[in-house]
């Protein structure tokens, strides 16, 4: 065989590959046996009827396109590794010229796209500093006092205040008509909690027991359903009860409720939420950090990404949402129909992140190259064992299911990425 490659615009090519010699001769034939086997004709048995009738019959061009079929992928697989070149989506095959000595092949490719680096080292940002405050402990106490705190029912006369509880039936109106979804009865609604729209609980306080109150508001511009998005709605709120949030005290005996492993009373409960509290912050400044960082290396290079690139990501993230979904116990279908959206609508939304993820990975792929940046066989070994702990799963079905290439790829962005991050000024 023998290949040619010519680079086009938008990371397209054409892949030219010539099969001859024995492998050309042995498509031919398995092709004309195919066809030898499949095909009837009246007087003969099938399989049994002359080579001379059969080829007079499907004529040469008809054997020629069969058998280079049958050498399409061989062929490709060959073009690919001779002239370096890594697809990004699958070619589309066109037939140029056959002869019984040779057939001459065209692959339409999208490949990966050339990037140009620009500064990468030695940029001027920097990891927010990480403080855990005692204010931020305390906060994480009041959690749990609020989590077993009881709801007291205030005196006759006395109103509602941000922080108390109101139990109220209501009505929505659009224009003096009620509409779907806009009524509630007895519902227990915390002031200052946000669970109904901007504005409703804030025209509530002050409100005592038995009171009659039109509450207006209107509905966000972005509200999931679209026949409310954007309207003005009145509400005729009933005020049941109001209760006050009665909070417990904060000592060992509340701490054990949570039956933690471990911690027993509040003074281990706060040094433990310390460390979470600092985990938590290093991981969100890390994750800032490695944001910003990505985002200058990316603005500073220069390329031209693929639509097809982009395309796939959409996908792989759509099927990620979808399991995610059944993991919940739902299904696609049921959460488009919850938020009135279609497939394609959603997958909208996906496609900045998509952009996102596919420069990231290109940009740092062409530091990984210019760096000289390798994985050894050790290290993709230990990434295994770290896998088979975090998983549970055996080191050989983890093997069976991501290929060494993967995890040594994988590996070497996380060294680029190191390598970016130790080199801040």
């Amino acid at each position: 065989m023998q290949s040619s490659w010519t680079l086009k615009e938008n990371s397209t090519g054409e892949l030219i590959v010539t099969v001859d010699g024995d492998a050309w001769k042995k498509a031919q034939k398995k092709a004309f046996n195919t066809v030898k086997n499949q095909m009837s004709f009246k007087g003969f048995r099938k399989g049994q009827v002359p080579d001379a009738l059969i080829r007079k019959q499907v004529g040469k061009k008809y054997l020629f396109s069969l058998a280079a079929e049958e050498v399409a992928n061989d062929a490709l697989t060959f073009g690919i590794e001779e002239q370096k070149i890594e697809l990004v989506d699958r070619p589309l095959l066109d037939i140029k010229e056959t002869t019984e000595e040779a057939v001459v092949l065209s692959f339409e490719c999208t490949v990966s796209p050339e990037v140009t680096l620009g500064e990468y080292k030695g940029l001027d940002i920097h990891k927010d500093e990480v403080v855990v405050t005692d204010e931020d402990v305390e906060n994480e106490v009041k959690a749990v006092q609020d989590r077993y705190a009881d709801w007291v029912l205030k005196e006759e006369g006395q109103t509602a205040q941000q922080g108390d509880q109101v139990v109220i039936d209501f009505v929505g109106t659009l224009d003096g008509v009620p509409f779907e979804g806009g009524q509630g009865n007895e519902y227990p609604l915390e002031l200052g909690s946000n669970t109904f729209i901007p504005g409703f609980e804030e025209q509530l306080v002050g409100v005592k027991s038995e009171d009659v109150k039109d509450v207006v508001v209107t509905f966000p511009e972005d509200y999931q359903e679209a026949s409310l998005a954007g309207k003005e709605a009145v509400f005729k709120v009933t005020v049941h009860d109001i209760k006050a949030k009665e909070l417990p005290e904060v000592n060992d005996e509340l701490i054990q409720k949570l039956k933690l492993e471990g911690i027993e009373t509040v003074d281990q409960f706060k040094d433990s939420k310390r460390e979470e509290l600092k985990t938590r912050k290093e991981n969100q400044a890390n994750s800032k950090f490695e944001d910003e960082l990505m985002a200058q290396v990316t603005e500073n290079a220069t390329v031209d990404i693929p639509a097809v690139m982009i395309e796939h990501e959409v996908d792989s993230m759509y099927r990620n949402f979808t399991n995610q979904m059944q993991g919940s116990g739902f299904t696609a279908e049921q959460f488009l129909q919850a938020t009135n959206q279609t497939e394609e609508g959603l997958k909208q939304t996906f496609v900045p992140e998509a952009q996102k993820k596919v420069l990231n990975s290109l940009v740092l792929d062409a530091i990984v190259k210019a760096e000289n940046i390798e994985v050894s066989d050790e290290e993709a070994e230990t990434e295994y064992n770290s896998m088979s702990e975090q998983y549970g799963m055996p080191v050989e079905q983890i093997k069976s299911i991501v290929s060494v290439e993967n995890i040594k790829a994988d590996l070497a962005t996380r060294k680029a990425l190191d390598l970016i991050k130790a080199s801040v000024k």
